[in-house]
Order: C-alpha cells, then sequence, then structure tokens
C-alpha cells in the first residue's frame, strides 16, 4: 500500500509595506524568495526597497541594504528623511546601510558573495537589498558565471530566512542570465503622455503565486510609493443578477412622479447628461438632500469646491451643513489638477467603505475621462466600477456635461454606455424668444417611466419638474430665433 504524500508546505509571504503592491503580488513577497526590480534611473526603485526594509524592521525585522555604484550613503539619507516611514533610530542597528563595490573591484563576484552571506548571516537579516546589480552583471566574465552567483545568492536566502531584492537599471527588453534564475522579475516605468508623465510598475514574473498581470500606476509622495492596482485587473467578479426592487427618491417629488412615482432603483446607477447650466448638480444635491442614517450620502466631485456646493445648496432650502454635521453625508473635491484615473477609483471605493456610503453622486465624469491616460480603457473601467458600486450597494448619480447647449441628441462619449442603468437627458430649448430647460428620462432599467419631454424650472424652491412640454405640437423646436409677443412674467432663478 502506497503511504498517502505529505502536501507541500505553503510558502510564506513576506509584506512589503507599499500600498496597493501586496494586492499586485497576491499577498506580498515570498519569505526566502530572490526578485529583480528594474527600471531607468529616477523611476521609483531606490524609494521602493527603502520603504520595504523600514516598513519590515518597524514590524520588528531586521534589513540591510547594499550598494555597489550607486549614490553615497549619506546623500541617500538625506533624501530619505522627509519620508514618513524613515527612523533614523533604526540605524544601524536594525537597518545597515554598507557599501560593497571595493570587494567587487577587488575580488569580483565571490568577494560580493561574501559580503552577502556575511551580513544575512550576523545581521539575522529579513531583507536584503542589493542596490546596482548591472554593476555586478558587468564584473561577470560569463552568463554561466552570472548565474551561479544568482544561485549562490538563493541557496543564502534560503538558509537564512532572508528575502532578496536584486536593483538594477538594466533593459528588461532582453532575456538576461539573472532574470531566469530569480524568483521574480519587478518593471518600473515613467513614461511621458504627451505633457504629463505616469508612473507604473509592472510584474513580468513571479514564481508561486498569481498576481495581477499589467501596468499599475503609482505615485511618490512624502509617504513614499503608493500603488493603485487597475481596477479592471481588480475587481473582475460578475455582476448581480439584478438590482433590487426598492427605489430611492430623488428627492424631487415632481420628478419621482416620471420615475414610476417612486425614484431612482436601488443599487443602479444614474447618468444626468446636459449642458452647462441645465440642471445636472442641483439635481444632484436633491438626491444627497435625502442622505439620512440608513442611507449616508457622498459628493464626490472636480469642479465645485466644498463651500460652493454647501451654498448652492443651501440656495434651495437644503442644509448640507446639517447634513455633515450628522455624519450622514460627505463632501469629496479633487482640484483640477492631474491624478491617476485609478487613484480616483480607490480613494472613491475607499470613502464608499469607511462611510458606509449608499448614495453617491459623482459631479463630473469628465474628471474620470481627463485622467485617463488610455482612453482605450473607459469602457472596462467604467463597467468594473459601477459593478463594484452595485456590489457594495450603492445608489449612483454621475452627471456627465455635453458641448452642445441647444440639442435634441443625446451623445455618450467612449466607455460611459458601460455604466448606464438610467439615462436622464437634459436640455435647453428656445421658445419664443426664451430658453427653457427640458427633461427626459430615456432609459430606466426595469422600471416603468414616463417617457415624455417635460420643462422644469429651478428657483428658489429647488427644482420642479413642470407638465409635458409642447410647442405648437412640437416636442423639439427650432433653434431659430423667433419673436415674441408678451414678455413672460420674472421667475427667481438659481444658478446651477
Amino acid at each position: 500500500m502506497t503511504p498517502p504524500e505529505t502536501p507541500a508546505p505553503t510558502l510564506q509571504r513576506l509584506p512589503s509595506h507599499i500600498p496597493g503592491l501586496d494586492l499586485i503580488l497576491g499577498g506580498g513577497f515570498f519569505r526566502s524568495g530572490v526578485y529583480i526590480v528594474h527600471g531607468l534611473p529616477g523611476c521609483g526603485k531606490t524609494i521602493l526597497a527603502n520603504q520595504l526594509c523600514f516598513g519590515t524592521v518597524a514590524g520588528g525585522g531586521r534589513a540591510v541594504y547594499v550598494t555597489l555604484l550607486a549614490e553615497s550613503h549619506a546623500r541617500m539619507l538625506q533624501h530619505l528623511r522627509p519620508m514618513s516611514f524613515f527612523d533614523e533610530s533604526a540605524i544601524p542597528e536594525r537597518l545597515s546601510y554598507i557599501s560593497a563595490f571595493a570587494d567587487l573591484e577587488a575580488s569580483g563576484l565571490k568577494g560580493l558573495m561574501g559580503v552577502l552571506r556575511r551580513e544575512m548571516q550576523q545581521r539575522k537579516a529579513s531583507v536584503l537589498i542589493l542596490d546596482g546589480l548591472v554593476a555586478a552583471s558587468e564584473t561577470a566574465e560569463s552568463n554561466s558565471e552570472l548565474k551561479k552567483f544568482i544561485h549562490e545568492i538563493q541557496t543564502n536566502a534560503i538558509f537564512n530566512d532572508c528575502t532578496v531584492l536584486l536593483l538594477t537599471s538594466g533593459s528588461p527588453n532582453r532575456v538576461s542570465a539573472e532574470h531566469t534564475m530569480v524568483d521574480g522579475l519587478l518593471e518600473i516605468d515613467d513614461r511621458l503622455y504627451d505633457v504629463r508623465a505616469e508612473r507604473s510598475l509592472q510584474v513580468l514574473k513571479f514564481r508561486g503565486g498569481k498576481t495581477l498581470r499589467g501596468k499599475h500606476s503609482f505615485q511618490i509622495t512624502d509617504d513614499g510609493l503608493n500603488l493603485f492596482p487597475r481596477i479592471e485587473a481588480l475587481f473582475n467578479q460578475p455582476p448581480q443578477a439584478a438590482p433590487k426592487a426598492d427605489s430611492l427618491s430623488s428627492g424631487i417629488a415632481s420628478f419621482d412622479q416620471l420615475l414610476g412615482d417612486a425614484g431612482l432603483p436601488a443599487n443602479s446607477a444614474t447618468v444626468v447628461v446636459g449642458s452647462t447650466g441645465t440642471g445636472k448638480t442641483s439635481i444632484g444635491l436633491h438626491f444627497l438632500s435625502k442622505s439620512s442614517a440608513a442611507e449616508p450620502g457622498l459628493y464626490f466631485g472636480f469642479f465645485e469646491s466644498p463651500d460652493r456646493v454647501r451654498a448652492s445648496a443651501q440656495a434651495f432650502g437644503l442644509d448640507f451643513a446639517a447634513l455633515e454635521k450628522q455624519g450622514v453625508l460627505h463632501i469629496v473635491w479633487h482640484s483640477q489638477s492631474e491624478h491617476l484615473l485609478d487613484e480616483l477609483a480607490h480613494r472613491l471605493l475607499e470613502t464608499i467603505d469607511a462611510k458606509g456610503i449608499k448614495r453617491l453622486v459623482i459631479d463630473g465624469l469628465a474628471g474620470f475621462f481627463e485622467a485617463a491616460a488610455y482612453s482605450e480603457r473607459l469602457g472596462r473601467f467604467f463597467a468594473c466600477l459601477t459593478n463594484e458600486l452595485r456590489r457594495r450597494e450603492v445608489t449612483a448619480l454621475m452627471t456627465l456635461e455635453t458641448r452642445d447647449a441647444i440639442s435634441s441628441t443625446v451623445p455618450m462619449p467612449y466607455g460611459v454606455s458601460g455604466l448606464v442603468d438610467n439615462l436622464i437627458f437634459l436640455r435647453f430649448v428656445e421658445d419664443h424668444g426664451d430658453l427653457k430647460r427640458l427633461i427626459s428620462v430615456i432609459k430606466l432599467r426595469n422600471s416603468h417611466f414616463d417617457p415624455g419631454v417635460h420643462a422644469f424650472s429651478i428657483g428658489a424652491g429647488g427644482v420642479i419638474v413642470n407638465s409635458r412640454y409642447t410647442a405648437g405640437g412640437d416636442v423639439i423646436p427650432s433653434a431659430a430665433a423667433t419673436a415674441r409677443t408678451q414678455a413672460p412674467a420674472a421667475e427667481p432663478r438659481v444658478q446651477d
């Protein structure tokens, strides 16, 4: 009788202490693994390695940072001191910086290996960084010698339970001897898109684990590296079968009547399309005015500062300040500076999870469009993002601005069609010398709605949807100017 096989022990992970990286790696680096991190100078390799070292020693481990032909340790530490992860007290007892270039120059790879072996053993290092693998590679007399050097590093890493990162600026486009030997290969890139630059990280090889493939953007701040895994790669579960049968009031009673007297379907995504001034934001503010302890709300915007949002709501008699004080409404604003597409999505989802958000207004989808380095991503990106909103039982209302102030068409930029459950169209029409606002429900998933075109007004009392609009039997009148016979009564207006 054949004895049962003993299952192989599970490989343990070493946390990277770099936000987002462990998600990409499927849980962190494997302990005792040897990994190459390559990229051009200035892309972030040194910060990544030091962030790993300081995070490791903060968790009770020890680390050694070995340099060859690199910047001096004094200059390196000078650049690292402003970083929030830097801890002067960890040096040199728990984190040591050593130069091994003299050993490499005097005794070649054998001398360098002696330094690495000694530091692993004597300092009981959990992590060892070798900064300057390209210098070691140039010292090797053959590919075979370089392979033996990498093999010795792997043997000592396993024996001493030490995870090793080899930093290099060598080209990743050719297969090198060291690439075939190591457990993992990470590429850091800093690419220019027209006038803006974007850093990214890609895992090209990772033995023993499943990683998120493709490039993932990251930022370098005073906190170090912060990676934002691509939404399409991170969230790939199938959507829910259907939204809930419940509905949420839009905050506008006359608008709810167009929506089957119920409001917006729960867990759905609604896009309100219209040109500037048509009332998109106003509808969003009314929707958030119904925020409560059971349905906390979030305003996620780009173009209106929090104070202006509060002032606009106040003009309608909506007390956002009181809702914020109760903790049932939150306002998150992003300036119109450079953002990463996935950064915005992660911040949105993190806020939703932290605050238990159920009502969401994204005021200005253009903020996401402008952050996209690859516009081809938008369709998949928004499909995955809205699917995650549904999974979190969030009812979302998003605004999208069109260019044409007076139009009878519904323009939908590429990618938006993947997120639409419900579509509301706002527009201006010219009627006997006056501009009037019109609202139409184009689509309301799994619900009955009024398909007519209705006029609506925005005044001190907020948004009011009026009766069905007709003009001489033509619901879409000509944009040509016509004379008016009598001036209409003045109506108080609030700028949207």
